[in-house]
């Protein structure tokens, strides 16, 4: 049996495990804290990769930022990772072959092959957490654009408010739809509504509520946590039917730590109501919390040909 050794490697968290050539998981996953300087995350990934090198076939690498066309590096600026990631040349970490991926087009994968997506030929997966990713699947194959950086939903400009976008750039959807546009969105409420003046959270800074405490309010029925969540769920569902109008998928599917908190056939049926394409199903993600390891795994598969 052929394996594939496989990393994850976020901002906060690296996790890695060895697959099988159709994405099961074999053995335990491993987790560690991403390093914030630069060399002390290579030896990390050189440690871990020593570990399975012998193993296993090749390397498979989910990665924050836009990847190249040749799979071996991050060519974007990628802020949550230490400076000068995107200098690294994955190649160089193994004597075995490395494939690198942008994470949201592997979870993409893993919910075409694994997932919710199943058996549709155009799909898009949408990631919402801190950010927004996007990996897209047209005739069954991954759509990477023709330097890899295509699928960059997150930068869609959407309003024209003047509000500051992490890539510094103004009214991104990111910046709306995020787990970071909530925040925002609950600042901006509280500074201007008056329900706030009765809310549960009516004596906490503007600036210090969070995704969580919206989440916590929503779940007491807060009438202000209520507002925040139902603006931020429109904005949502204005970047879903502009990605909608414009591939026609079969499916959009709904990733990462702040999808779980969405109604997908509520959405779905907001988002049909709108496009001008045929109709779309909306459906949360179901390749697990390992989405993206598992998609890197089997998209490395397909390059060698294993």
């Amino acid at each position: 049996m052929k394996k594939i050794l496989t990393i994850d490697a976020g901002g906060t968290k690296i996790t890695c495990a060895v697959t099988d050539t159709t994405g099961k998981i074999i053995g335990e996953v491993e987790k560690y804290s991403t390093p914030k300087n630069i060399n002390d995350l290579i030896e990390l990934f050189k440690s871990i990769i020593k570990k399975y090198e012998d193993e296993t076939e090749c390397i498979s690498i989910a990665t924050a930022g836009a990847v190249n066309t040749e799979n071996t590096k991050v060519e974007s600026s990628t802020p949550n990772m230490p400076e000068g990631y995107n200098n690294l040349d994955f190649s160089g970490l193994s004597k075995k072959r490395v494939f690198v991926e942008n994470d949201a087009n592997c979870a993409a994968w893993a919910e075409y092959k694994l997932g919710a997506a199943r058996g549709d030929e155009n799909t898009i997966t949408v990631t919402l957490g801190t950010g927004i990713g996007g990996g897209f699947i047209a005739g069954g194959r991954l759509l990477r654009g023709k330097s890899g950086r295509g699928g960059e939903v997150g930068s869609m400009k959407i309003k024209d408010k003047g509000r500051i976008c992490t890539c510094r750039r103004k009214d991104c959807w990111e910046s709306y739809a995020s787990g970071t546009g909530l925040k925002m969105t609950a600042e901006e409420v509280a500074s201007n509504d008056l329900c706030f003046k009765t809310s549960i959270f009516k004596d906490k800074n503007p600036a210090d509520i969070t995704t969580y405490d919206i989440i916590e309010g929503i779940s007491v029925k807060d009438e202000y946590s209520l507002k925040v969540f139902n603006i931020w769920k429109q904005d949502l569902i204005t970047g879903l039917i502009n990605i909608a109008n414009i591939f026609d998928p079969e499916s959009i599917i709904i990733s990462g730590g702040m999808g779980k908190f969405t109604d997908a056939c509520e959405i779905q049926e907001s988002v049909n109501k709108e496009i001008v394409v045929s109709p779309v199903k909306i459906k949360q993600a179901e390749a697990g919390n390992y989405s993206g390891m598992l998609g890197a795994a089997l998209l490395a598969c397909e390059k060698f040909r294993l």
